[in-house]
């Protein structure tokens, strides 16, 4: 368990590290200026529920709305336009920046359901209890709309 602990918490270091140095600029322009994207790296593709969970929370975050809207479920992307999630993230990174790490993140998986459930460092108005994701051709995505 703590070497699971110890790796999931490289993984939303890593996965921040990004969303943070996606955000930044050499040439002085803001954030807004530029579209930033997460990645995860190498040895972490294909990871759990939990390693998706970090990717969608970080670039939800970072304002990243083309990873995040891409995380969605089918059922999720039906109900909003890829141009009205992009304003919810997107106003989500401007009222409350990417420093925003996961802790106590748990994940039930039974077969393609999931729970996740978790605390948003700073922000508990969006610690998640059972959220819901679903595995989507081969991918976990976000399935709480």
């Amino acid at each position: 368990m703590q070497t699971r602990t110890r790796t999931h918490a490289a993984v939303t270091t890593t996965l921040l590290l990004v969303a943070l140095t996606a955000c930044s600029s050499s040439d002085g322009g803001t954030p807004a200026d530029s579209e930033p994207t997460i990645s995860v790296p190498a040895e972490h593709q294909g990871d759990d529920l939990e390693a998706a969970v970090a990717v969608y929370t970080a670039s939800y975050f970072a304002g990243d709305a083309d990873t995040a809207y891409g995380m969605l479920s089918a059922r999720c992307a039906e109900e909003t336009t890829k141009d009205a999630y992009t304003a919810v993230v997107k106003q989500a990174a401007a009222d409350h920046g990417a420093d925003h790490p996961l802790t106590d993140l748990r994940a039930e998986v039974s077969g393609t359901t999931g729970h996740a459930t978790y605390k948003v460092t700073g922000l508990p108005e969006f610690d998640k209890k059972a959220q819901p994701w679903t595995l989507e051709d081969g991918a976990w995505k976000y399935d709480d709309c």
